[in-house]
């Protein structure tokens, strides 16, 4: 499949596990240089060994999102390292369980510190180089925005706002040429999914439960198709 991806650079946050990982891969066979940008310094490593093994180019960056600095400072150090810039990824994040029962307003906070903000800072710090080559923005949002899951308010929230946000800055950045869109996984077997399926008293009888409701083939997305 050609992508017309050969040679684009391409930012991934959270491009060292799960879906990140899937895309960071797909991007490399697609003749990209894609870059891991996360807090996962190991894992990310084992992903770059994997692809430049394999022939193909990857670079990382070791950061924490958790700053407007360290937002700045990873696009910076793209720019530095590869010369441009033509595509963000915006995928960091997990489900981390603040609800509204079990949960506090400090933690609902800090789940949309994880989860949302640094989407908005990286897309912002990117623009004027995206601006420069036309480039793209892909948003990973989640479907637990659209039916929503329990237990989990600050997930929920940072993935509806992420979705609001696409259709924003789709219009506002039309004039440039620039595209966004939105990515909503539903099932994908990722570590983390393994996790969540390892805490039921039964991972198999639960995961054949949830696979019988998923119309196409019954089966899993895996993290590459994203």
């Amino acid at each position: 499949m050609d992508l017309q991806l050969k040679d684009k650079v391409i930012i991934v946050t959270g491009g060292a596990k799960g879906i990140g990982a899937g895309i960071v891969r797909a991007c490399a066979a697609e003749g990209a240089l894609p870059v891991i940008v996360g807090r996962d310094a190991d894992t990310g490593k084992q992903v770059q060994d994997e692809i430049q093994k394999a022939g193909g180019r990857c670079g990382l960056i070791s950061v924490e999102l958790s700053s407007p600095e360290s937002c700045s400072n990873s696009v910076d150090q793209v720019l530095k390292s590869f010369g441009r810039l033509d595509a963000l990824v915006n995928n960091a994040g997990r489900n981390d369980k603040v609800g509204l029962e079990d949960g506090n307003p400090d933690e609902y906070v800090a789940s949309l510190q994880r989860n949302l903000v640094h989407y908005y800072a990286m897309a912002h710090y990117s623009l004027p180089y995206l601006k420069r080559s036309r480039g793209s923005i892909v948003n990973i949002g989640s479907k637990t925005a659209v039916t929503g899951q329990g237990n989990t308010s600050g997930y929920a929230s940072s993935k509806g706002a992420i979705m609001a946000l696409t259709r924003e800055w789709a219009a506002e950045l039309l004039p440039y040429g620039i595209r966004v869109n939105t990515v909503i996984p539903a099932e994908v077997m990722t570590p983390l999914y393994r996790s969540w399926l390892d805490t039921f008293p039964n991972p198999k009888e639960k995961l054949a439960n949830i696979i019988s409701k998923i119309p196409l083939d019954k089966r899993m997305t895996t993290s590459e198709e994203i």
